[in-house]
């Protein structure tokens, strides 16, 4: 570690968000102080209280104690167990008596009947382990008031400081994707005031080793089957290594080890420590014990790659790979004005700048919104979520699992498994919206692996052709059925579901070399469904068995029950699957291929979605009882969204069912059904009830209660209860869809803008369908100027504002400029 260079000057590259110049009138308006950091005045007593720091592979959770500080480790691919058998030789025949029994309407028999095809648990997400750091005695008198502990969202970036007697102590924390590391550089004002002890820890099976006078190695494992045996017969678990290295000021202070095990820095001005750890996964279709991986080595040549950079030089390099995505999208919002003319400026609240006198806690602010509605906590929890994003899903890693990549248990709660009927599909419902589309590859990746294992459990288990995936699975893709109960287990439409991303991706990106990558992905889904529809009642194919997800019924003899036939959400998903099959079709010229005519003479024989006698969308084919109206899935509204079968210009009348099915629902629920409840909402044009649960989310929540549901920790973390990160990813997707809706061919601004919450704002650097990237903004609840560009072929577009249309043509690389009639006032090129 070099010296640092105080005249080192790092040059950013311009930001997406910029490239749009608006009006002069309009210009002034897009820079503010407003500071994009989650604070804290104290150390955090629960790990909700702590700041998540993350690469996409490593992640970091820092606490921010004085006197011994811990930070929780964690790495993508730690997980119990091994590559398994997801297949059951026995499922057609116990598929076929559910079959008889649901054609009999005897719905609580074929439930019970069901039982035999649950299947095994999936395995458990695991940790690295801990980084600890022992500070001296004189750290316990430190003073309170000067405490302050935050992560900078815009440099995603941790720091800590506080003042013992006349010294400041400054902690800093980042994770690099470029270089692969933990980074943290701790220093004191005053020289040779830093003396600490460091080293590592962890709760799997491990090893230390101080391997030279600065480095500490930790070996460890993961067990190799999620429940251990008795018999000590259990097979050998992923292996993994975390490699410590500590590098101090020279001339000042000493470094040396403790017990073989610590590193000891005394009387220095700095230090800088560093933190590489890798695992011995080579994928999920090879067993642990195959594996040709040395995470030692890999880790050591993490390390020594960077050798030669300065702490500076590391966190430049961070912060250029960082900003280059997160400077994509700005979200200014603001409920004060002060109006000069007409379309004149307007002067903005400023509601939080990052003055030293305003030190507010992020945890005060989010309990004072239901009083002040501060609309600035609304862009730091929008932004949050693309940072938390950002920082757990890059390509090349494991796709972001149930909390994302922050874990600090053994036996996690629902094991971090990736869940297919929502909370997976939520995790990056904001990456094509908020333009992050990279961060979506690691599910494209999974999905790929989920063909593989998918395709033996459809041909074994179902009979069927294609690939299949079920509810819940793991790093080892997992397609089989889980455990439990078959209200949950017994639901063959994951894989579907995850396929809609697929043109999700291709109708924002307009990648056509994309779609002809995972075309196949597609074909074999479409080929599994095709095979899973059988003839039923009337002229109508169906589904048999089928259940809506985690949500039973009262059948009509009076029992429970949740097997029946053709749910909604079923036929919703296979009609989006059907109709993006057949688009992807015309786009690559296999319109005349066998598999894509019977695509479109199945597509007339789906039932259509209905209305039940109370006006809502029926849930399930016949208008069962419904034992909990306020069931947190909203699964027979995937149509409206995140579905396109449901709109407001086509299916008045559905849009009004859907409005009243989620009027039954209610507002609470757990914090990602309050988002997907924001999104439905915000479709159906509706901005009153879309804020309504934008409020309902900001509410704070403590870990030490259990009697609430939804809400946010103090570190923005959201609850379900306990943590699930998908509401922090369904925030910014719901706020996205408030602001800018899109096909294809149409852009909607300001669909469901709260225009006396947020009267005045703008949105730079949006993505909408058509390739089309979105700059708004708007005052006094009034749309002012628009500018778009897209950097795909040339295209025309049908702009929507407030029931008028105007039909525009856009050339590749150009930036149009519209005012609020929706007449391009300007053009330049990018």
């Amino acid at each position: 570690m070099e010296e640092e260079d105080d005249d080192w000057v790092m040059v950013g590259r311009q930001r997406e968000k910029d490239l749009w110049k608006p009006s002069k009138y309009v210009e002034g308006m897009f820079e503010s102080n407003k500071a994009l950091k989650v604070r804290f005045n104290e150390p955090a007593q629960y790990w909700t209280d702590a700041l998540p720091l993350g690469n996409g592979r490593l992640g970091a959770m820092v606490w921010g104690a004085v006197l011994s500080e811990t930070i929780n480790l964690n790495e993508d691919t730690l997980w119990t167990g091994n590559p398994g058998t997801y297949t059951d030789s026995n499922a057609p025949e116990v598929v076929s008596e559910v079959r008889g029994l649901v054609d009999a309407g005897k719905y609580a028999e074929a439930t019970t009947a069901a039982a035999p095809l649950l299947g095994k648990p999936t395995e458990v997400y695991q940790l690295v382990g801990d980084l600890k750091m022992d500070f001296d005695d004189t750290h316990a008198a430190y003073n309170e008031a000067t405490y302050q502990r935050e992560l900078d969202l815009d440099a995603a970036t941790v720091k800590v400081q506080y003042s013992v007697g006349d010294v400041n102590f400054i902690r800093e924390h980042f994770i690099s994707n470029p270089d692969q590391v933990f980074v943290t550089k701790v220093s004191g004002s005053k020289s040779g005031s830093l003396s600490f002890t460091v080293y590592l820890d962890s709760m799997l099976n491990h090893e230390l080793l101080v391997s030279s006078q600065n480095q500490i190695i930790m070996k460890g494992s993961c067990p190799g089957q999620r429940s251990p045996s008795k018999l000590n017969e259990d097979p050998q678990g992923i292996r993994f290594s975390a490699i410590l290295d500590v590098q101090i000021s020279s001339g000042a202070g000493k470094i040396y080890a403790l017990d073989d095990q610590k590193l000891k820095v005394e009387g220095a001005d700095w230090a800088v420590i560093l933190l590489a750890a890798s695992s011995s996964f080579s994928g999920p279709f090879t067993k642990a014990s195959d594996s040709k991986k040395d995470p030692t080595l890999e880790s050591l040549r993490t390390i020594n790659l960077i050798s030669n950079f300065s702490y500076t030089e590391l966190f430049a390099r961070h912060l250029d790979d960082y900003q280059s995505l997160f400077h994509r999208v700005s979200l200014q919002l603001s409920k004060g004005s002060k109006t000069v003319a007409k379309d004149g400026p307007l002067v903005t609240d400023i509601y939080l700048n990052d003055s030293e006198e305003d030190k507010v806690s992020t945890a005060e602010r989010v309990k004072n919104f239901q009083f002040d509605e501060d609309p600035s906590l609304v862009e730091l929890i929008f932004q949050y979520g693309r940072y938390l994003l950002i920082s757990c899903s890059r390509p090349g890693t494991q796709a972001a699992n149930l909390q994302g990549i922050w874990n600090s248990n053994l036996q996690p709660p629902w094991d971090c498994a990736p869940h297919l009927n929502i909370n997976l599909q939520m995790n990056y419902w904001l990456s094509l919206p908020c333009n992050l589309n990279e961060c979506q590859e690691p599910l494209f990746d999974y999905m790929s692996s989920l063909s593989i294992n998918g395709s033996k459990t459809a041909k074994v288990d179902y009979e069927a052709k294609g690939w299949v995936a079920h509810q819940v699975s793991d790093i080892w893709a997992k397609t089989s059925r889980d455990r439990g109960k078959v209200v949950w287990s017994l639901w063959p439409m994951g894989g579907a579901w995850l396929c809609t991303h697929l043109w999700e991706h291709y109708t924002f990106t307009m990648d056509k070399d994309f779609l002809e990558k995972v075309y196949s992905l597609l074909e074999g889904c479409v080929c599994f469904l095709l095979d899973w529809l059988i003839e039923g009642r009337g002229t109508y194919l169906e589904t048999n068995p089928s259940t809506s997800p985690e949500h039973p019924f009262i059948a009509p003899d009076g029992q429970p029950a949740s097997v029946s036939y053709s749910t909604t959400m079923d036929m919703a998903i296979i009609r989006e699957v059907f109709s993006a099959f057949v688009s992807a079709a015309k786009i690559l010229g296999r319109c005349e291929d066998d598999l894509v005519e019977k695509v479109l003479k199945t597509q007339p024989q789906l039932p259509p979605t209905k209305i039940a006698r109370d006006g809502s969308i029926m849930e399930w084919a016949l208008n069962f009882q419904d034992p909990k109206v306020s069931h947190r899935h909203l699964s027979h509204l995937f149509g409206l969204f995140p579905g396109h079968s449901i709109t407001v210009e086509k299916n008045p009348d559905l849009c009004k069912a859907a409005e009243n099915s989620i009027y039954k629902r209610g507002e609470d629920g757990p914090g990602w059904s309050t988002m997907w409840k924001a999104a439905l909402w915000a479709r159906l044009h509706n901005s009153e009830h879309a804020y309504r649960m934008v409020k309902h989310l900001i509410q704070l929540r403590y870990p030490t209660a259990s009697n609430f549901e939804g809400g946010l920790y103090s570190n923005l973390f959201g609850a379900h209860p306990p943590f699930q990160i998908d509401a922090n990813f369904g925030f910014p997707a719901a706020v996205s869809e408030m602001l800018v809706q899109s096909t294809v061919q149409d852009l909607h601004l300001l669909p469901a803008l709260p225009r006396d919450k947020w009267p005045n704002g703008s949105i730079r650097g949006l993505k909408a369908r058509g390739g089309l990237t979105v700059n708004i903004y708007w005052g006094e609840g009034n749309l002012r100027e628009v500018g778009l560009w897209t950097n795909h072929s040339n295209c025309t577009t049908r702009l929507h504002y407030r029931g008028t249309t105007v039909t525009i043509m856009l050339s590749r690389s150009r930036v149009y400029t519209f005012n609020s009639q929706l007449k391009c006032i300007k053009t330049y090129a990018l």
